[in-house]
């Protein structure tokens, strides 16, 4: 793990998931991914959109050219622990996590780049990688 992902995770679990780096506020959840080959758990923080009772995380690695790693390894494990601030706490539930659709995709990245305009920054970079956008819910 990264040192800046490290920090933000300890920043969200001390602060009962609000996080103020970066600008997450309490938009952030921190995702268990499960390694695809080694099967290994993989904390990923991510930005996430909130939705009734489910949430909206976005692949874009920041604009980079390749998908995140966490994308292969939730395609290959789609059910995962996912922390989530809670009643001013940190809980970690269990959810599963779905690809959205191509039918689904601008409508739930036009909600990122209302979100912040940083998103539609990233596109610029990604050499015309479409971000895979995953929708999470409680198991």
């Amino acid at each position: 793990m990264t040192d800046f992902n490290e920090m933000i995770i300890n920043e969200f679990r001390s602060n009962n998931g609000h996080v103020e780096t970066a600008g997450f506020g309490d938009n952030l959840v921190v995702l268990h991914s499960i390694g695809a080959k080694s099967g290994d758990i993989r904390l990923n923080p991510l930005f996430a959109l909130s939705e009734d009772d489910s949430w909206l995380i976005v692949g874009s690695a920041a604009g980079a050219v390749k998908h995140p790693a966490w994308v292969h390894n939730l395609r290959a494990n789609p059910r995962i622990e996912m922390e989530i601030p809670d009643d001013g706490k940190v809980a970690t539930i269990t959810v599963d996590v779905t690809e959205v659709p191509d039918s689904e995709w601008d409508a739930d990245w036009k909600k990122f780049t209302d979100a912040s305009p940083g998103f539609g920054e990233y596109t610029k970079t990604a050499e015309g990688r479409k971000f895979p956008i995953f929708r999470i819910t409680r198991a």
